[in-house]
């Protein structure tokens, strides 16, 4: 399920335009749904290349994929992606938040992301069949809420309640599967920066909620 596989509705009022260190974090967001609900073409492993970080932790993930992109073909990737994600019968990886969290697929935490979904406006295409409790799914939902792409953006108590209840439990373990994951090359540094993105994540909602209370 992709951005633009999602429909949404709403009735809020207009809040203000993100800033512009929250249209980062929803770019960076939604990078990595596309790269986990899609393999990357040659303009995204061009793009991907000229990418530079600074020192800190994320920068330094960042500059460890730029390498591997550098050195990169699409046909690589898209085998790397099969492999990990699709295999046959099942990838290397099953990105599900149903499956982290209970072992097994389309279970409780798939229906209570459904259901908040369909309390922010969102809903699943009809021609989509991937459970929306995948990743990619995820990643690309909360980049939405960040930036406002289907109404308004959401606040920052709203964005740390999805993330809670929907990311934070299983993300943070999906990407560090995917770093050490038998067929990850260039995925291992993909799970690197996501892993980074996690940790950075829970720890700025966390410093938020000491500060307002």
């Amino acid at each position: 399920m992709t951005a633009e596989q999602i429909q949404t509705e709403t009735t809020a009022q207009p809040l203000a335009a993100p800033r512009d260190e929250d249209r980062l974090r929803a770019d960076l967001y939604n990078f990595l749904g596309l790269m986990l609900a899609t393999p990357p073409d040659e303009m995204l492993l061009a793009q991907m290349a000229s990418l530079t970080g600074n020192d800190s932790d994320l920068g330094t993930a960042i500059n460890a994929l730029a390498k591997l992109a550098k050195l990169t073909k699409p046909a690589a990737a898209e085998r790397e992606f099969n492999k990990l994600f699709i295999g046959l019968g099942r990838g290397e990886l099953l990105p599900y938040a149903s499956y982290y969290l209970t072992g097994f697929l389309n279970e409780k935490p798939l229906a209570a992301l459904r259901q908040d979904m369909a309390v922010r406006g969102m809903t699943r295409a009809q021609n989509v069949y991937e459970p929306e409790d995948n990743i990619a799914s995820l990643m690309e939902m909360m980049g939405a809420l960040i930036a406002g792409r289907f109404g308004d953006a959401a606040p920052l108590n709203d964005q740390k309640q999805f993330f809670n209840k929907h990311i934070g439990p299983w993300a943070g373990h999906f990407f560090s599967d995917l770093e050490v994951a038998k067929n990850s090359v260039l995925y291992a540094a993909v799970g690197a920066v996501g892993r980074v993105f996690m940790e950075i994540e829970a720890e700025g909602f966390r410093m938020s909620a000491e500060q307002s209370a």
